[in-house]
């Protein structure tokens, strides 16, 4: 596995950087999330006209990029680090690898172009309220009325739910889980904006009663399809985290450099020196880690670390704990001012820990690895 970016990689990281850069300041972000939506459309808009970065991960065929795991870990890597306040997550990987994993050839071609684009916004709505994270569905079901297929019952924690043209959904029928396709705007569905420690990532929740729906891939799939969109989402997510550690371990730095105190600069002392050295060595080893998930996921390997889920599994746990820590001893190098509203070092680390949660909790992704690995040494 050769864990080298190719020239065109690299320019895809400096574009992407060049353009949030521009249009995700911290007075955006700031103004983004305490706005209606969340994002801010027209640059949402560019994004998928000019940049293709929605489609990033839609193959050729369907109007997009035809790139893959490590490309779009490259895009998350550099959201993180700007804080960008958009839908990418749920719409660029989770919708877009939802489908893709269902097999669904009329639901790819139906579905993929719009996000292609940057028209549609998509999310992927499997979790229930008291479920934790498990892709299976209990409570929302889907029933066969009057030839349509109607969902009734209630998604959690979805990511962007509210902001959605388009919500893949799972749930319970006769055949076991499936996944269904609804239209933002369907009737019999109500979105409730929740309350986040996050402001930047926004969350809803979904209620259905008898809301339309189409089935994407085959009956009783959807429980594969989620969990194959999850470990995609963890590496991704992951990405993001090293980004966020990145930009956290450089404000760190620069004012260890330039904080004076007894006439010289903080950093000059040894706990400061100390500080930023553990944090440097958190943020490339959470690098290293997301760098070879998304390269496994892109290709596994023939050893037992380069199986797709336990590395995502690993750079997830790894890289959200490495975030979290880089965050906190951050705040610490900063001093009073680390804890003000001004700065933006608490968003930064509402993110870190909004994101050791998302998609399991690291003891959750540990067992998961632990799994794996024992599967593989017994197999």
């Amino acid at each position: 596995m050769d864990l080298i970016f190719s020239p065109e990689q690299d320019e895809l990281r400096r574009t992407v950087r060049a353009f949030l850069t521009e249009t995700s300041p911290e007075t955006e972000v700031r103004r983004l999330m305490v706005s209606a939506t969340g994002y801010d459309r027209d640059a949402w808009t560019r994004m998928g006209a000019q940049l293709g970065l929605q489609g990033l991960a839609v193959p050729e065929e369907y109007g997009g990029g035809g790139g893959g795991a490590v490309e779009t870990g490259i895009v998350l890597e550099e959201m993180g680090r700007a804080l960008l306040c958009a839908p990418y997550l749920a719409t660029g990987v989770m919708a877009v690898r939802a489908v893709l994993a269902s097999g669904d050839e009329g639901a790819a071609r139906e579905l993929l172009p719009g996000i292609a684009c940057g028209v549609t916004v998509a999310t992927l709505a499997f979790q229930e309220p008291g479920r934790g994270w498990e892709p299976s569905a209990r409570d929302v079901t889907v029933r066969r009325s009057g030839g349509r297929l109607l969902l009734h019952g209630v998604k959690d924690l979805v990511l962007d739910g509210c902001a959605a043209d388009l919500v893949l959904v799972t749930a319970a029928g006769e055949e076991g889980t499936g996944l269904y396709a609804v239209a933002g705007d369907a009737e019999g569905m109500t979105r409730t904006g929740l309350d986040a420690l996050d402001p930047t990532r926004r969350l809803a929740r979904l209620e259905f009663e008898g809301t339309p729906a189409l089935p994407v891939g085959a009956p009783g799939a959807g429980t594969a399809i989620v969990a194959q969109t999850l470990d995609h989402a963890a590496v991704a997510l992951a990405a993001e985290c090293v980004g966020g550690a990145q930009r956290m371990m450089e404000t760190a730095v620069e004012h260890a450099k330039t904080r004076v105190q007894f006439g010289r600069p903080i950093g000059a002392f040894q706990a400061v020196k100390h500080a930023c050295a553990d944090m440097y060595i958190d943020v490339e080893s959470a690098r290293a880690t997301a760098h070879h998930a998304m390269w496994t996921a892109a290709g596994p390997g023939p050893d037992a670390v380069a199986d797709p889920r336990a590395a995502a599994a690993l750079a997830k746990s790894c890289c959200a704990d490495a975030f979290m820590r880089v965050a906190t001893e951050t705040i610490q190098v900063l001093g009073g001012i680390g804890v003000t509203w001004e700065h933006p070092a608490h968003l930064y680390f509402r993110r870190a820990k909004s994101s050791q949660l998302l998609f399991g909790d690291t003891d959750h992704h540990r067992e998961s690895l632990v799994a794996r690995l024992e599967a593989a040494a017994t197999g």
